[in-house]
C-alpha cells in the first residue's frame, strides 16, 4: 500500500504512475488480480488510462458504459495500440510525448513502443441501467461520503469494544513520537519550514516506511525535500505537537509491531471528517481545533459545510512566510 494523499491524481500524474508501478511490482501472479481504475476517463484521464493498460498488460478489460453517453471510444486492443497515451506513444506516433520531468530514466516505455505488437486482452462491456448512472457531480458527492465513512470506520478501531459509548479522541492516549524518529513531508502543497507544524497539527497522516536511515543532527523535525514512493503501513491523526519536548502525539490503530517500522509521516490533502472535530463530547468551553471567531479573508481558510455555527481553524499553506 502506498499513500498517494489526494483524491485526484490530476495535479501529479507522474507520481500516480510511479505509485501504480510500485504497487504492481509486488504482484506475484499466483492469484488473479482485479484492478479498479478511476472514473476519470476524459482528456488526460483517458490518456493516463491507456498508459496504465500498456503498463499492466491485463488479460481482460471490463468497460462500463452508460446507454445515453457515447463520448468514450471502446477500449479495444487496436484502439489502445494506435492511440498515444499521456507518457507513451501509439503505433502511428513518430515521437513519444515529452515526459515533463528532468529525470526520466526510471520510465520504461517499452510497453508503448510503436514497433510492439498490439496488446492481447478481451474487452467486456457492462451497461448499468439504473437511473442517473454516470452523473459525475453525484459521483463526487457519494465518493466524499464514502471516504468519510471509511475514515470513521478506520478510527473505530481505536474504540474499546467493551464500552458502549463512543470515546472522543481527546480522551484516548496517543503515542509519543520524537521529532528525530520520523521524517515529515507534506505531499500536496509547499509549506514553509517555519509553519510546517501548523499544517501537521490535527491532520490525517500516512504512517510510512522508507528504506533510508533517518538522520538528524538536531532534535528535529526531519523534513524531506521530495515525496517518496514507499510502503504505507496505516494511518493516524496527529492529535497534538509538543514543541517543548519535541514530540508528535499520534492516535492510530496500527499495531505496535508495525509501528516499529514507521519512520516517515506523509501529510496529504485528506481531511479528517467534520463530525470528528465538532462532535467531541465532554469538552468545556471551546472545542479543540474548532472556532467560531475566525478571519476568513486569510488564504486557505474555510467554513465547515455542516453545522455552520462551528468554523474550523485552518492555515494558509500557499503564502510566503519569509
Amino acid at each position: 500500500m502506498v499513500y498517494y494523499g489526494q483524491t485526484s491524481c490530476e495535479q501529479d500524474t507522474e507520481r500516480y504512475l510511479d505509485v501504480v508501478k510500485y504497487v504492481f511490482s509486488s504482484y506475484k501472479k499466483e492469484v488473479p488480480l482485479v484492478i479498479n481504475t478511476m472514473g476519470w476517463v476524459k482528456g488526460e484521464g483517458l490518456l493516463l488510462l491507456i498508459d496504465i493498460i500498456r503498463l499492466l498488460s491485463p488479460s481482460h478489460i471490463v468497460q462500463m458504459d452508460v446507454y445515453d453517453w457515447k463520448a468514450m471510444a471502446p477500449l479495444t486492443p487496436e484502439y489502445v495500440h494506435l492511440t498515444p497515451g499521456l507518457y507513451t506513444k501509439g503505433k502511428q506516433q513518430a515521437k513519444c510525448k515529452q515526459i515533463r520531468t528532468a529525470d526520466a530514466e526510471h520510465w520504461d516505455l517499452s510497453e508503448g513502443d510503436g514497433d510492439a505488437s498490439a496488446p492481447q486482452y478481451k474487452l467486456l462491456y457492462a451497461y448499468p441501467e439504473f437511473p442517473r448512472a454516470g452523473i459525475a457531480g453525484e459521483a463526487r458527492v457519494h465518493s466524499s461520503i464514502l471516504r468519510d465513512m471509511s475514515i470513521l470506520g478506520y478510527l473505530g478501531q481505536l474504540q474499546c469494544p467493551d464500552i458502549g459509548a463512543v470515546l472522543p479522541l481527546h480522551s484516548l492516549i496517543p503515542y509519543q513520537v520524537p521529532f528525530s524518529a520520523v521524517a515529515l513531508r507534506v505531499i500536496h502543497t509547499d509549506v514553509a519550514p517555519t509553519n510546517i507544524m501548523y499544517a501537521v497539527n490535527a491532520s490525517w497522516v500516512g504512517l510510512c516506511w522508507i528504506p533510508d536511515e533517518i538522520r538528524c543532527q538536531s532534535e528535529g523535525p526531519v523534513l524531506l525535500t521530495q515525496t517518496p514512493v514507499c510502503d504505507c503501513l496505516g494511518f493516524g491523526i496527529v492529535r497534538g505537537v509538543d514543541m517543548e519536548k519535541k514530540l508528535y502525539h499520534i492516535l492510530t490503530p496500527v499495531p505496535p509491531e508495525s509501528l516499529k517500522l514507521v519512520n516517515c509521516l506523509l501529510l496529504g490533502n485528506i481531511a479528517i471528517p467534520n463530525c470528528v472535530l465538532v462532535g467531541q463530547q465532554g469538552v468545556e468551553g471551546e472545542i479543540p481545533y474548532v472556532t467560531s471567531d475566525y478571519n476568513y479573508s486569510i488564504l486557505g481558510s474555510g467554513k465547515l459545510k455542516k453545522k455552520k455555527h462551528f468554523k474550523r481553524r485552518e492555515y494558509a499553506f500557499e503564502c510566503d512566510y519569509t
